[in-house]
């Protein structure tokens, strides 16, 4: 048997302008008058050799090509701290409709939560020559804010302020938010509350909820007892313990948990299982972030619901009014988030 070498692979090469100049025996200029629909200056013979010669070679211009010799590239960068985070997701697909409807593209960089990567996104999204940033940055390199001021380029924040940077932002209401949740549970009867958030050092819609939640219950504080822990994404026994602790406070309180955000909803539930509770029973439950499987979960997580879609779609809208050349004031537009109840956080028994 003969065994046949492998057959090199075909390298498909791109058609130039050039090609298409040489096969119709014009210049260049002639070729991009022709495909930028300007044949004014051209006799029927060469454009109809030039249209031939775009046709057999099945040349197709380059879009950002032609965009950038207009002055514009239509596209809007996006750089996100952690594309796992639904809400990333979800800020993304308000964004893009938004983008598509004003006839722009979205570019995303995604961060995956290392803030040593916040200046590289900035220079590489530059790079595509993007007419704007919209950033979902971690807020830890201060150098941000200097390496956009170079590229002379408008961004606005979205959810995560960042040093030193005077940007229209668009945020969830964050102090409502809370006080919409831990009323909430009060209103159904838990009074022994445990706020549990992922660490808060740096981020500012951690340290707004946080302090929002210490600001509700201080103001109640003859008849709710709470605590806060910082519960990092690897100590899982840390969280486990502090759940233990506060069913040992109390007395005879009924206690509930509030979840800072999506991912630690997801923790504080697997926890909850692991101790072999149930929610809503045992204990409450209400998290920030409205997701997919809240309604799965149990008999349901009561969530506060952000409005995300809309949170992309009007930082697009502040982004292209700064584009177009509108010079404005750094505004802060903050969006009211909605109770969705459901049996995690029912009403306890009299």
């Amino acid at each position: 048997m003969k065994i046949l070498p492998p057959t090199p692979e075909k390298h498909e090469v791109r058609v130039t302008i050039d090609d298409v100049a040489r096969l119709a025996g014009v210049s260049k200029a002639t070729v991009s008058r022709f495909l930028n629909h300007r044949t004014t200056r051209l006799s029927p013979e060469i454009a109809m050799r030039v249209e031939k010669a775009v046709a057999e070679l099945s040349y197709m211009p380059s879009p950002m090509a032609q965009a950038l010799k207009r002055g514009r590239s239509r596209l809007l960068g996006l750089v996100v701290a952690d594309i796992t985070n639904p809400f990333s997701v979800a800020v993304l697909r308000g964004a893009e409709k938004a983008a598509q409807q004003a006839g722009y593209l979205v570019m995303l960089f995604n961060l995956g939560n290392a803030s040593e990567r916040e200046r590289e996104g900035i220079e590489a999204l530059a790079s595509y020559q993007v007419e704007g940033f919209i950033l979902n940055t971690l807020g830890a390199d201060p150098s941000v804010a200097s390496a956009l001021a170079r590229h002379r380029k408008p961004a606005v924040l979205v959810d995560r302020k960042l040093t030193g940077l005077q940007a229209d932002f668009v945020s969830l209401d964050n102090a409502d938010a809370v006080r919409q949740a831990v009323t909430h549970l009060l209103d159904n009867g838990w009074r022994e509350l445990l706020y549990v958030t992922e660490p808060v050092v740096g981020v500012s819609p951690r340290i707004e909820r946080e302090a929002a939640f210490r600001d509700v219950v201080a103001g109640r504080k003859k008849e709710v007892g709470a605590r806060v822990i910082e519960a990092a994404e690897d100590d899982d026994a840390a969280l486990d313990q502090a759940l233990r602790d506060l069913m040992q406070r109390g007395g005879q309180r009924p206690k509930a948990v509030l979840a800072s955000n999506a991912r630690t909803s997801l923790r504080v539930a697997s926890a909850v299982a692991r101790l072999g509770w149930a929610l809503g029973h045992e204990i409450g439950f209400v998290g920030i972030d409205e997701t997919e499987w809240a309604p799965l979960i149990g008999p349901g997580l009561t969530t506060i619901e952000q409005p995300t879609e809309e949170i992309g779609r009007i930082a697009v809208s502040c982004l292209l009014e700064r584009i177009q050349g509108q010079d404005l004031e750094p505004r802060q537009v903050l969006l009211t988030g909605r109770l969705k109840p459901r049996g995690s956080s029912q009403p306890t028994p009299s």
